[in-house]
């Protein structure tokens, strides 16, 4: 059961002033409005977008 760790991510920070290639990878996670949160697989894929981003999330072990 172990294999099945979860990231909580929360957008805390608008992305309307941010370039355009962090809006679209916040789309790409799934977040559309602020405080918005969704649950999302702990994986290399997941944790390389959150930290392009990390500036505009909140990121929490689920």
């Amino acid at each position: 059961m172990a294999d099945n760790k979860m990231l909580k991510i929360t957008l805390v920070k608008s992305p309307i002033g941010a370039i355009p290639k962090h809006r679209a990878t916040v789309v790409a996670l799934g977040l559309k409005k602020m405080h918005q949160t969704v649950e999302l697989p702990d994986n290399a894929a997941t944790r390389g977008m959150v930290q392009q981003v990390r500036h505009l999330v909140k990121v929490e072990e689920a």
